[in-house]
């Protein structure tokens, strides 16, 4: 959606965010960012503001990743950094295409113009609710994020071997949980962070035959690995099939890297913009990076990107309790404001 500037052909300052949730997600991951985007480009409208480039908001298609794999898939494909007939044939755990499902979200919004893939913009900016703790706990109600962290997904099965829990004995069973287990222990050991910077998570975890009295033949697991600092992200997240190797108990695994994001570092004049537009209000303002991805690191790389943050009741996120409080949403939506028209009128 556009309003249009003074220079119809000047190149736009974009917002926007998702609005696709997780499986137990809440009302304000990606949505909030929508409409503080849709808020801005009305207001603006309402008042009269005048700026030399057009404004712009838009509603990425698959930031989640929760049902179709990978994540961000629609900025991914807008920038190029995925392609977008192979995106069309990802499947869901069902084997549902996006290609399948792609046209009723199109027809959702009849109304939304369809921009070229990798039309230039002036610059990007994304409001987002945190999706942590750290901005309720240190009390500040903006934070201006100066990056996202890089990002490694690895999909694994490990292969046993079905049989009877109750009459094989221990030196004879090929089991995939023992050793998943050990692979995934061993892990949580090697991935341990004293300064609690790393992120380390096993999302996914299933057994098969998943029944009580058999020992399970096959397991799979995911691994989410994240790190600001992108040799430490490389290194540490080579070793994964290291560790699943030396635990493997004989067994056979496979590996799959599914998703793989170096950090972000934003644009200095954005991300400074965003912070002179929060103190011209006097509102409590820190710099934070990112621990989540959002679509803003595929923006970054064809225009000056930026992120807000506001605060999330509790730091809850991909939960139905994830909440945020009016005086915030609202504070994050006026800085977004200004710091597009100043962006607009530089």
């Amino acid at each position: 959606f556009r309003r249009e500037g003074k220079d119809p052909n000047a190149e736009p300052v974009v917002t926007g965010s998702h609005i696709d949730s997780q499986p137990t997600g809440g009302k304000f991951d990606g949505a909030y960012g929508v409409l503080a985007g849709l808020e801005v480009l009305e207001s603006a409208e309402d008042i009269g503001v005048e700026t030399n480039r057009p404004l712009e908001f838009v509603a990425w298609t698959n930031e989640e990743g929760g049902r179709f794999q990978p994540a961000t898939m629609g900025s991914g494909v807008y920038v190029g950094a995925m392609d977008f007939k192979q995106m069309l044939d990802v499947r869901d755990k069902n084997g549902v295409k996006v290609g399948d499902v792609l046209p009723d979200a199109l027809n959702a919004i009849p109304g939304a113009n369809k921009r070229n893939f990798g039309s230039p913009m002036a610059a990007y900016i994304e409001a987002h609710i945190e999706q942590g703790p750290i901005l309720e706990k240190q009390e500040k109600t903006i934070g201006v994020v100066t990056g996202i962290q890089g990002c490694r997904w690895f999909a694994i099965d490990v292969f046993g071997s079905e049989a009877h829990a109750g009459s094989t004995p221990f030196a004879l069973r090929k089991d995939a949980f023992k050793a998943a287990h050990s692979m995934i222990s061993n892990m949580y050991d090697i991935f341990k962070d004293d300064e609690d910077i790393l992120r380390f998570t096993i999302g996914r975890f299933e057994v098969l035959p998943n029944s009580p009295n058999t020992i399970p033949g096959k397991v799979f697991f995911t691994v989410d690995f994240r790190h600001p600092n992108g040799e430490i992200l490389t290194n540490l997240g080579d070793q994964v099939e290291t560790i699943c190797q030396k635990n493997s108990h004989g067994l056979k695994f496979e590996i799959k890297e599914t998703y793989k994001v170096p950090p972000t570092i934003f644009d200095q004049n954005v991300v400074g913009t965003i912070r002179n537009s929060a103190n011209s209000h006097n509102f409590s303002v820190m710099d934070i990076t990112s621990g989540a991805l959002h679509d803003a690191k595929y923006m970054n790389d064809i225009c000056p990107s930026g992120m807000i943050f506001i605060p999330c009741e509790g730091g809850l996120s991909h939960n139905e309790l994830e909440a945020a409080q009016s005086k915030d949403i609202a504070a994050g939506t006026r800085v977004l404001a200004e710091a597009m028209i100043s962006l607009a009128n530089q």
